[in-house]
C-alpha cells in the first residue's frame, strides 16, 4: 500500500499542475484568441523544453505590457526594439534572448517612374510613415533619411498615414515617399503587380526583437528559459513559425550575445524625430 501511495504521489508531482507557472506576453498582438493562434504551438514547445507551466498572457497595448510587468502579472514579454528601450526605462527588465528577424531594415519607397530619383529629391515633399513609434515604419525610415542628411519634418513634410492608404496616395501622386520595411515592400509589390516601386533610402539592419524578463524573476527560472532557447532553439523556432504572422522570423535565430547598448541605435532614432525621453511610448 505504501509503495502504491508513493508511486501515485510521484506521478502527481510530475504533472504540469505542480510545475511552476510563468506568464508570457507579446506586445504587438491583441486578444487571447489571436495570441493563442500565433503562439499556442510555441507555448507547448516551451513547456516541453523547460518543464515549466507556460501561460500566454494577452496585453492590449505596449503600455499595458509595462503595467503588467510592474504589477507582477507577467514574467516574460516579447517586444520590438522601439518598444524595448521604453520598457527598459520604465521597468528595468532584463534581456533574456534576441529573436532575429532576417532582412529587417527600414526604407523609403517611391514610384520607380516618378520624379523622385534620390533622397534629396524628397526635400519639400510629403513623406509618410506608418504606425507612430514603429521601429520599421516610423523611426527606422526617418533615421534612414537622417543618415542621408534630411532632417525629420523640416526638410520634408512628415506625416503619419497607414501604409496601405499611403501607398495608394503615392500611386496617385499625392505622396512622394512611404516609409516601410522590406517585408512590407514585398506585400506592396504583390498587391500592385502592375506598378513599379523603388527604394531611395535604406537604413542598416535594425536591432532584433527581444524577450525580456521582469527584473525580479528568480534566477533559476530566468536561466531555465534562456538555456532552453540555446539548447532547444530549432524546435522552439519551428513552433514559433506555425503562427501565420510569425513568418517574419523565418530563417532567423535566437541570439544570446545581446546587451542593452545594442539598442542605442534605436535611441538615436527617437532623437531623430525629436524625442529625448523614454518615459512613455511615442503616440501615447
Amino acid at each position: 500500500m505504501f509503495r502504491a501511495l508513493l508511486a501515485a504521489a510521484l506521478v502527481a508531482l510530475s504533472t504540469p499542475a505542480f510545475a511552476e507557472k510563468i506568464r508570457f506576453a507579446v506586445t504587438d498582438i491583441e486578444g487571447l484568441e489571436v495570441l493563442q493562434q500565433e503562439f499556442g504551438p510555441f507555448e507547448k514547445a516551451l513547456e516541453k523544453s523547460t518543464g515549466l507551466d507556460v501561460e500566454l498572457f494577452p496585453v492590449a497595448s505596449r503600455t499595458a505590457a509595462v503595467e503588467a510587468l510592474k504589477a507582477k502579472q507577467v514574467e516574460f514579454v516579447l517586444t520590438g526594439p522601439a518598444e524595448y528601450v521604453v520598457i527598459k526605462s520604465l521597468t528595468d527588465s532584463k534581456i533574456v534572448i534576441a529573436w532575429q528577424r532576417p532582412d529587417y531594415f527600414a526604407q523609403i519607397v517611391v514610384m520607380a517612374e516618378g520624379p523622385i530619383k534620390n533622397a534629396d529629391d524628397l526635400k519639400g515633399k510629403k513623406v509618410t510613415f506608418g504606425s507612430v513609434g514603429s521601429t520599421s515604419q516610423h523611426l527606422g525610415p526617418a533615421q534612414a533619411l537622417a543618415d542621408l542628411g534630411l532632417k525629420y519634418s523640416s526638410d520634408y513634410d512628415a506625416q503619419i498615414i497607414s501604409r496601405n492608404t499611403a501607398v495608394q496616395a503615392m500611386i496617385r501622386g499625392d505622396v512622394a515617399g512611404v516609409g516601410m520595411n522590406f517585408g512590407h515592400l514585398r506585400k506592396v509589390r504583390k498587391a500592385f503587380p502592375d506598378k513599379a516601386f523603388t527604394v531611395v533610402a535604406r537604413g542598416r539592419d535594425l536591432p532584433n526583437d527581444i524577450l525580456v524578463a521582469r527584473k525580479d524573476v528568480k534566477a533559476d527560472i530566468f536561466n531555465k528559459i534562456r538555456d532552453s532557447f540555446l539548447k532547444d532553439g530549432q524546435n522552439l523556432m519551428a513552433a514559433v513559425l506555425k503562427g501565420e504572422d510569425n513568418s517574419k522570423y523565418k530563417g532567423g535565430f535566437f541570439l544570446s550575445k545581446v546587451n542593452d547598448k545594442d539598442y542605442d541605435y534605436v535611441r538615436s532614432m527617437y532623437k531623430t524625430i525629436g524625442v529625448d525621453s523614454f518615459s512613455k511610448f511615442v503616440g501615447d
